[in-house]
């Protein structure tokens, strides 16, 4: 059973169970206070393993069997075996990851809460664009004749989830899906370069010029 089906049960069964279930989601969520004054850093990552309610759990968990699937065989291709423990790990400190800024900027906000895998799986979507970044990726309501280059996407994503983080408002956060974006990046980038020799960021900009100049 490959480490993503194994987080994507896990994950599902947690959610399914915690809508339900308010003491566990008091339990497992997002709650910057409780880290604070308690210590309870576990919730960067038991956060990860619940959702609000179907759609949100549905869409993130959508998003990341198509894209890790993929990406954890690409892992244990550069790697080997080990890689999919690599992917492992990369999966884990991406929940924690993508929450520090959020942490930071909310330590005593008594009203602050947030749930949900998003900034992970974005690590695992940057991962895949990064090392196919002319793979076409588009939405899932559109026809297949819209998808554009993955790194365009990858690039227009950051852009408006900038955007909408400046902005403010609404129940989404967007800084951890634009630090998981970048974590997914840089991960990949160091142990690469430490574990496997290879210059992974010099292969991603050669095939984005490739492109550039095609045009």
């Amino acid at each position: 059973m490959s480490i993503t089906l194994i987080i994507l049960i896990l994950t599902c069964a947690t959610s399914i169970i915690a809508f339900k279930n308010q003491k566990l989601v008091d339990d497992l969520i997002f709650y910057p206070p409780a880290i604070t004054e308690r210590k309870q850093y576990y919730r960067f990552i038991t956060c990860g393993f619940i959702h609000a309610n179907v759609p949100h759990l549905a869409f993130n968990m959508y998003s990341f069997w198509i894209f890790g699937e993929y990406v954890e065989i690409l892992f244990m291709t550069i790697f080997g075996p080990i890689g999919r423990w690599y992917y492992l790990v990369m999966y884990i400190t991406a929940l924690v990851v993508c929450l520090l800024p959020t942490y930071v900027k909310n330590k005593t906000n008594y009203n602050y809460r947030s749930l949900g895998a998003s900034g992970a799986v974005s690590a695992v979507i940057f991962a895949f664009i990064f090392l196919n970044p002319l793979q076409g990726i588009g939405l899932i309501f559109l026809p297949r004749e819209f998808m554009i280059p993955g790194f365009l996407f990858g690039f227009l994503y950051l852009v408006l989830s900038s955007y909408l983080d400046k902005k403010g408002g609404g129940n989404i956060n967007h800084s951890a899906h634009i630090w998981g974006a970048v974590y997914g990046i840089v991960f990949l980038i160091i142990i690469a370069y430490l574990f496997a020799g290879k210059n992974l960021l010099t292969r991603f900009l050669e095939a984005v010029q490739s492109y550039v100049v095609s045009y």
